[in-house]
């Protein structure tokens, strides 16, 4: 199945499960904003159904001008998802300054509010979030659905690139397709903290043992096929360490070709929505050492 057969089943998809609100599609069927569609209209009319039908189709859904309180957002995730992710990796290493381990804080602040500094444990570990990742998939169940809110972001910097990783797989050979298939990868947080020379101690290092996840993921509803693929992945089983990290680099290099990119440029009280099993994704620079960035994120298991 070739990306223009792909897009056939996705406009069919999108006309027959999604009919209560509009999206504007960007980078054909991947980035959808959501057209006037407020917090209380999400939540009092319980749209839930319609948004998991629109990522089928859209692996990235932005809202604007979405402010949301941290009980509204974990409250969409928990109708949203059938589980909720609380095993994060920065459980490990820090306490959560929001007194709720589901809501991941993607800031540079400490708990006063304040910009870590550079040689700050939390600012280093966060850094690994500019490597191409999925949220948990570390864990099992992996993250399926990650809601990301944004409270306060520097004019101009601090993007987040998405990568398309279902029309990634359908644009690879198809031998390259048929050799990958029913491949499994080992993922582990501390592998890719450890790329950039992040240290654990033993005991956090026992906690990030990491899970093994297949390299293809089929959508029940749809049947179309994605790449996944992470900076966590440190192995691929039944190859050789070296050949298996050279098809992982491989593929996470095809994945992230200019053509597959969407870039969003974060607004106070944006809320983007992404598929985990049909995107990566990672933060792009921003001067982190004088400018404030505070986002949150709960992240829905796939249960």
């Amino acid at each position: 199945m070739g990306s223009m057969k792909s897009e056939i089943v996705l406009s069919k998809f999108l006309e027959q499960r999604v009919s209560s609100f509009n999206v504007t599609s960007y980078r054909g069927f991947f980035a959808g904003v959501v057209e006037r569609v407020s917090a209380d209209q999400l939540i009092r009319n319980g749209l839930f159904p319609q948004i998991r039908a629109a990522l089928d189709v859209f692996g990235v859904l932005i809202f604007k001008e979405m402010s949301l309180t941290n009980s509204e957002q974990l409250f969409i995730a928990k109708n949203l998802g059938f589980g909720i992710h609380r095993k994060t990796g920065i459980s490990a290493i820090s306490a959560n300054r929001y007194e709720d381990e589901a809501l991941t804080d993607v800031s540079n602040l400490d708990d006063k509010g304040e910009i870590l500094s550079v040689r700050d444990r939390k600012r280093q570990y966060g850094l690994s979030n500019r490597l191409w990742h999925t949220d948990a998939s570390f864990r099992n169940p992996p993250g399926r659905y990650s809601i990301l809110s944004a409270k306060v972001v520097p004019e101009g910097e601090g993007e987040t690139e998405f990568a398309n990783t279902r029309e990634a797989y359908y644009a690879l050979p198809e031998s390259m397709r048929d050799k990958i298939l029913g491949l499994e990868a080992h993922h582990s947080i501390a592998y890719s903290r450890q790329i950039l020379g992040f240290e654990f101690s033993n005991e956090e290092e026992e906690n990030l043992k990491g899970v093994k996840q297949p390299l293809v993921r089929k959508n029940k509803k749809t049947g179309l096929c994605s790449l996944y693929l992470a900076s966590h992945c440190s192995s691929v089983f039944g190859m050789s360490i070296p050949d298996g990290r050279m098809l992982i680099r491989d593929l996470i290099e095809h994945a992230t070709q200019d053509e597959f990119i969407y870039r969003h440029e974060w607004c106070s009280d944006d809320l983007v929505v992404w598929d985990n099993f049909a995107t990566m994704h990672r933060g792009r620079y921003y001067n982190d050492t004088k400018k404030k960035r505070e986002l949150v994120r709960v992240t829905t298991l796939d249960i």
